[in-house]
Order: structure tokens, then sequence, then C-alpha cells
């Protein structure tokens, strides 16, 4: 029974993981708008939820070192492969920041995100209800 009620989860669990993990991209090219030679980031979701519910990732990825001083370590990005953004107008420093494609963006993850919570939470009342019953 308790795997059962894990695989109904596990489809929310992944996907508002992935939303919380895009909202930070997000923020982080919203925060590197004035940065020089930043170039703005992000994923496609639907593709990163597919891989995650079908259980592919790339956390087998090795970090370079640039340096013999640098500790061996993983590179663990998940299941998302982030990619650059491209700009319709970079700036003049190379920046590659559209601030009203990164505000429309994050304010629809975000409100993606409330949505999938909404529909968790009704799930789980539903759960519960049939357990009392």
């Amino acid at each position: 029974m308790v795997s059962r009620i894990d695989q109904a989860f596990a489809f929310q669990e992944r996907a508002l993981n992935l939303r919380a993990y895009r909202q930070q991209v997000l923020a982080s090219n919203i925060a590197n708008a004035d940065t020089p030679n930043y170039k703005s980031r992000d994923f496609d979701f639907a593709s990163a939820l597919k891989g995650a519910m079908a259980g592919q990732g790339q956390s087998d990825l090795a970090m370079e070192k640039t340096s013999p001083m640098h500790l061996s370590g993983s590179g663990d990005q998940g299941l998302v492969s982030l990619q650059y953004r491209s700009s319709l107008q970079p700036s003049a420093d190379g920046n590659t920041v559209d601030m009203d494609i990164e505000r429309g963006e994050f304010s629809e993850n975000a409100v993606r995100y409330e949505a999938g919570i909404t529909f968790l939470s009704h799930q789980i009342k539903m759960l519960t209800a049939a357990l009392q019953s």
C-alpha cells in the first residue's frame, strides 16, 4: 500500500523539484542582469520532467579541473541540462539577460509551482478522506 501511495506522489514530487530548481535558475538570471558577459540560462521543463520520470540523470558527469590544486568532485546536475537562452538583443557588454522575458518566465513558473502545490494538497486531502472512511 505504501508503494502505491509513493507512486501516486512521485510525479508531483519530481515536478515540484524541477519547478523549484527552474525558479533558482531564473532568479540567477535576474540577479545577473547587470553582470558583463553573463549569458542567461534555462532548461526545457517538459523534457527534464520526462527524463525524471524515466529515471534518467546526468549525475555521472565529472567536474573539469582547470588547476592541479582543484579537488576532484562530481558535477551533480541531476536531471537537468542547462542551456544558454538566445537573446534577441544582447547588450553592449555581452550580457544576454532580457528582463522582460526573465520576469515573465519567473512569474509563469511561480504560478505553475503554486498550482502543483494546490493539486498535491488536494490529492493528500482525498487520500486522507479515503483512509478515514
